[in-house]
C-alpha cells in the first residue's frame, strides 16, 4: 500500500494542481478574468440566489383559463366534425356549466353524431410507455338530443401536469435569452413553478417575459364592418373584436380563425427601419408557413391584417403586394427593450395556459453579500479549529492530515468553478460539513495505525496495515452519504440541492485527499525517514 508507481504520484499530483489552477479565476474580478490568454482557466463559481441576490417567483397554472379554452377550442371542433359530410344539423353548440354542449336537431341522428364526435374524448398517455390511458373528456347523451362533453378528472390532471412541463421548457428558453446564469425552474406540486433567476438586477423584466402567454397569431380584418357598430350590437358570424395595444387602444374587426400561428414561427429578431430608425421585429416563417402565408397575401392584396399577440392587436398592416418571401415585420411603439423582449417571447414560443403569480420575492445582494462573509468566516473558524485539534492530537500526521484538508477545499472549490454547480448558501454549509468528515477519514487510519504499533507490528507494517484496513470502513461510510446526498439532490429544491451538490462534491474529493493524497504523503516520508516507530 504504500509503493507508489511514478504515474500514480504524477496522476495524484497533477489532479491537486488542476484543482488550483481551478480555483484561481475566484480571486479576480471578471474583467480581469476575461482578459486572460484562452488556455488560462476563466471559470468561477456561479454564486445563487441566496448569495448574489435575484429574483424568486411562484407561478400557478390558470386552472379555470385553461379549461374555457380548451372548452372553445372543443367547440370548435365539434362544429367541423358536425358540418362535414354527411352534415348533421345542430342547434346549442356551447360552452355551458364546465362542459361543452351541442344538440341534435333530428334525434335519429343522435347515434352518429356519438359515433362522429366519438374520437373527441381524447385519450391522454398517463404514463411513460404509453400505458394507462385516460380520456380528457367523457361524452353523455341527454333528452331532446343532447350531447354534453365534461373534464374527466385523470383527463384535466393529466392536462395540468402536461402544461406545467411545456411551460417550464419555454420559461427556461426565455430566461436563457436574458442570459441569466443557472436559473431554476421547476415544478412545485401538480401546478405550480417555481422560477429563480440570481443575478437579474430587473426582476419587473423578468415577470413581464415570463407571465406572458405570447401567442401569436395573424388575421384578416373585415373593413366592410364599422368596429363601433360591431362593439353596440355585436360582430358578423365568425368575427370578434379586437383592441389595439395603442393609448387609447383602437378596435379592430378581425376574422376568428387565424390565418397563421405562433408555431410557423421559425425565427424573431430585433432590428432597426432603415427608414424611420424605429425598433421592429422581424420574423421568418417554416416553409409550410411561408406557403400559406403567400397563398393568403396573393388572395387579399388590398386589405388590412392583424398581428394579434394574446388577442392584442400590435399593428394592422395593408397588404401592398403578395409576401412569398416567408418572412416579414412587426412595427408598433417599440422601445429597444420590448422589441428585444418581444422577438425572445416569439423565439421561445407561446405558454400553453396562463400563469399567475402566487409568490414573489426580490432578494437583495446586500444580503447575499452578509450570507458570503458570514460563510467565510465559518469555514475559516472550522479550518483553523479542525487544525489545531489534529496537531494536538497527530503530531506529525496531523500536519499530512491538514495539508490533505487543505487540498480537499482547493479540490471542492475547484470542481464547483469546472461544473458551474451553483453554490448557496447551504452549499456553504455544505463545505464546512465536509472539511469534519474529511478529517474523519485521516482520524480512522491513525487510530487504526496506533492499534497496529500496539500491537508490536514495525512501524512500515503499521501504517500499510492501518490505510489498507480503514479503507473499507473508509468507503462504507461515504458511499452511504454520497447515496444520501443524491436522493436529497433528486428529491430537493433550490437550497437544498445546492447543500446536496456541495456535499456530494466533498465526499470525492474526501476520499482523494484524506486516503490517496494523505498517503502519498506518508509514503515519501516513510521512504526518508524509514522510522523505528510510528509518531501517533
Amino acid at each position: 500500500m504504500l509503493y507508489f508507481a511514478r504515474w500514480k504520484i504524477a496522476l495524484i499530483i497533477g489532479v491537486a494542481v488542476i484543482g488550483l489552477l481551478a480555483v484561481i479565476p475566484n480571486f479576480f474580478p471578471k474583467s480581469t478574468v476575461d482578459s486572460w490568454p484562452s488556455w488560462l482557466p476563466h471559470r468561477q463559481i456561479v454564486l445563487g440566489l441566496d448569495l448574489q441576490g435575484g429574483a424568486y417567483l411562484l407561478y400557478q397554472v390558470d386552472r379555470e383559463d385553461y379549461v374555457q379554452k380548451r372548452l372553445q377550442s372543443l367547440v370548435g371542433e365539434i362544429r367541423q366534425e358536425l358540418r362535414e359530410e354527411p352534415r348533421i344539423g345542430y342547434t346549442g353548440l356551447g360552452v355551458a356549466n364546465n362542459g361543452a354542449q351541442v344538440r341534435i336537431r333530428d334525434t335519429a341522428q343522435v347515434e352518429a353524431a356519438q359515433e362522429r364526435l366519438a374520437d373527441l374524448v381524447n385519450p391522454l398517455q398517463s404514463t411513460l410507455f404509453g400505458q394507462g390511458a385516460v380520456d380528457e373528456f367523457q361524452m353523455t347523451t341527454g333528452e331532446g338530443g343532447l350531447i354534453r362533453f365534461t373534464f374527466t378528472e385523470d383527463g384535466l390532471s393529466q392536462r395540468i401536469r402536461s402544461i406545467v412541463q411545456q411551460s417550464i421548457e419555454v420559461i427556461r428558453r426565455r430566461i436563457d435569452e436574458l442570459g441569466t446564469t443557472e436559473p431554476n425552474i421547476q415544478r412545485q406540486g401538480e401546478d405550480r413553478i417555481l422560477v429563480e433567476a440570481p443575478g437579474l438586477d430587473d426582476p419587473e423584466r423578468l415577470k413581464a417575459l415570463v407571465g406572458q402567454t405570447a401567442q401569436l397569431t395573424f388575421h384578416l380584418v373585415d373593413t366592410t364592418v364599422d368596429p363601433r357598430q360591431a362593439i353596440e350590437t355585436r360582430p358578423p358570424p365568425g368575427n370578434t373584436v379586437l383592441y389595439s395595444m395603442d393609448d387609447p387602444p383602437q378596435p379592430y374587426v378581425v376574422e376568428e380563425s387565424a390565418l397563421l400561428g405562433g408555431e410557423d414561427l421559425v425565427d424573431a429578431q430585433a432590428t432597426f427601419n432603415q427608414q424611420t430608425n424605429e425598433p421592429i421585429v422581424t420574423f421568418r416563417l417554416s416553409t409550410g408557413g411561408a406557403r400559406k402565408f403567400g397563398n393568403v397575401t396573393t388572395n387579399n392584396v388590398g386589405r388590412p391584417f392583424a398581428i394579434v399577440l394574446d388577442e392584442e392587436v400590435i399593428s394592422a398592416p395593408v397588404i401592398r403586394e403578395p409576401i412569398i418571401g416567408g418572412s416579414g415585420q412587426i412595427s408598433g411603439n417599440f422601445t429597444v427593450q420590448t422589441a428585444n423582449d418581444l422577438a425572445i417571447l416569439l423565439r421561445a414560443g407561446a405558454l400553453p395556459a396562463r400563469l399567475t403569480i402566487v409568490e414573489e420575492r426580490t432578494v437583495g445582494p446586500g444580503l447575499g453579500q452578509d450570507s458570503i462573509e458570514a460563510g467565510e468566516i465559518a469555514a475559516v473558524v472550522a479550518v483553523i479549529g479542525v487544525a489545531v485539534a489534529m496537531l494536538a492530537v497527530y503530531g506529525l500526521f496531523g500536519v499530512f492530515a491538514n495539508i490533505a484538508l487543505a487540498v480537499n477545499v482547493i479540490l471542492i472549490l475547484g470542481l464547483l468553478s469546472l461544473l458551474q454547480a451553483t453554490l448557496t448558501l447551504p452549499g456553504i454549509a455544505g463545505i464546512v460539513l465536509t472539511m469534519g468528515m474529511a478529517v474523519d477519514a485521516n482520524v480512522l487510519i491513525y487510530e487504526r495505525i496506533r492499534e497496529e504499533a500496539r500491537q508490536g507490528r514495525s512501524a512500515i507494517t503499521a501504517i500499510d496495515a492501518g490505510f489498507s484496513r480503514a479503507l473499507g470502513t473508509i468507503l462504507d461510510a461515504n458511499i452511504t452519504t454520497l447515496i444520501a446526498a443524491v436522493i436529497l439532490f433528486q428529491l430537493g429544491s433550490g437550497p437544498v440541492r445546492g447543500f446536496a451538490v456541495t456535499l456530494a462534491i466533498g465526499i470525492v474529493t474526501t476520499v482523494f485527499s484524506a486516503f490517496m493524497f494523505t498517503r502519498l504523503l506518508v509514503a515519501q516520508w516513510v521512504r526518508m525517514r524509514r522510522p523505528s516507530a510510528v509518531p501517533l
